[in-house]
């Protein structure tokens, strides 16, 4: 990628750096935080793929993280376009569009590019996210990688296990989307305030973790 697309790159509302709050706030004020600042940005782009004219194109943006006018996702940035390239060619080869729900989607997704020198968790993720909105299937549960880890950990949640249940997460919560959730965990994971050990999952529990 030359220098002048990288800085046109997609301001995307995943892990986009987080409202400025002074002092200590609610959990409710970082929901409704989410609501106003991020969640039209993250409805638009979802919106994108769904309006896709067929699955393949759909499938074959997704791979390249590409937005409707061909920049980059910020989340893949730095995502060699080669990378890219080839997650999208083997994403083309698969049948994905008689996945049951999300959960077979996601699976599917790890298991044609997950493999792929470059690929982590959360292209996996957000790959699969972006095709299951062509095709209906939007996630049912929180899942968890690298960012929403650390905001789940600083929850008192159980930051090690694959996914949360929607029961699982702060009352507060409750009104997001789990793909939402997700995305709050990831983008307000330095804002959550640490809950003292009563409560807390013992996963959150174990000391000395870094």
């Amino acid at each position: 990628m030359n220098s002048g697309s990288k800085r046109r790159r997609s301001r995307g509302s995943a892990c986009a750096a987080p409202t400025a709050f002074s002092g200590n706030v609610s959990l409710a004020a970082i929901v409704r935080a989410y609501v106003a600042l991020h969640r039209p940005k993250a409805r638009d782009e979802l919106a994108s793929f769904a309006a896709e004219r067929t699955v393949g194109s759909a499938v074959r943006r997704a791979g390249l993280a590409q937005t409707p006018c061909g920049l980059r996702y910020d989340h893949q940035r730095r995502v060699p376009r080669a990378v890219l390239e080839a997650a999208a060619s083997e994403l083309s080869r698969e049948r994905l569009d008689d996945a049951p729900d999300f959960d077979v989607l996601l699976g599917r997704v790890k298991a044609t590019i997950g493999s792929i020198l470059g690929i982590g968790e959360l292209t996996v993720y957000d790959t699969a996210l972006r095709i299951g909105a062509r095709l209906g299937l939007l996630p049912t549960r929180v899942y968890l990688h690298s960012g929403t880890r650390q905001g789940a950990r600083a929850l008192g949640l159980n930051w090690r296990a694959p996914y949360l249940a929607l029961e699982e997460c702060p009352p507060e919560f409750r009104v997001l989307k789990p793909h939402e959730i997700e995305d709050c965990l990831c983008i307000y994971k330095d804002r959550f305030h640490r809950p003292s050990n009563e409560g807390m999952h013992p996963a959150a529990q174990k000391p000395g973790g870094g």
